[in-house]
């Protein structure tokens, strides 16, 4: 297995320039434009690494979808019952990580996380398409499921409330807003002195600082 594992390829022949010199003063900027050019190559650019701790102090990851960037903040939802909820409740704090492999791009950002005004996290719902809404609807997230067939009985409950109820969304449902105290982007190269150049916070403006590979 190591052999293989050493075989594949881990980016493609040709990977983008990336002028650490020539960057937006916001790191918000700057990966609004990563942003773009990963959607026209790679699929699911908006998928987002969530990184949070339980309360034990062990860490949690799963990939999530990205809802929003404003200003100086990253958003992503979920139910505030999840277990990623519960662990932001408990510990508001996250790290989101990027990877857009066919392009040799990374970003990584961290922070503290405050919750949205309860109409943004209902509007959030609402946009979600007919089978996300009745998902969350049904809810239990990450308990153990001993019969499929109470899933299938859960799944029609949930889809008769959302057909009746279509602008409601449940109290649980909550947007997220990580605010990054630091934000990394990261390019590959093939010589392997990959770019790397972080924002780092400081009061109300921020500092760019290239880091060593």
């Amino acid at each position: 297995m190591n052999r293989t594992l050493r075989g594949w390829p881990s980016f493609p022949e040709e990977l983008p320039e990336f002028d650490t010199e020539k960057t937006p003063h916001m790191p918000s900027e700057l990966f609004l434009e990563w942003l773009d050019e990963a959607g026209e190559h790679v699929l699911a650019p908006h998928a987002v690494t969530l990184s949070t701790v339980d309360a034990d102090g062990i860490p949690d990851a799963r990939v999530v979808i990205l809802k929003d960037v404003d200003g100086d903040t990253w958003a992503v939802a979920t139910s505030s019952e999840s277990p990623k909820g519960v662990q932001l409740t408990k510990n508001p704090y996250a790290a989101l990580t990027f990877f857009w492999p066919g392009r040799g791009r990374q970003v990584r950002l961290r922070g503290p996380v405050a919750v949205a005004d309860p109409e943004v996290s209902a509007a959030d719902f609402t946009a979600r398409p007919p089978a996300s809404r009745v998902e969350a609807f049904i809810g239990r997230q990450s308990q153990v499921l001993d019969d499929p067939a109470d899933l299938d009985r859960a799944a029609a409950e949930a889809e008769r409330w959302v057909e009746e109820n279509p602008g409601v969304a449940p109290e649980t449902w909550t947007r997220y807003l990580v605010t990054p105290s630091e934000v990394e982007f990261w390019q590959a190269g093939h010589d392997r002195r990959h770019r790397r150049l972080r924002y780092r916070r400081e009061n109300d403006s921020w500092r760019k600082e290239r880091l060593w590979p």
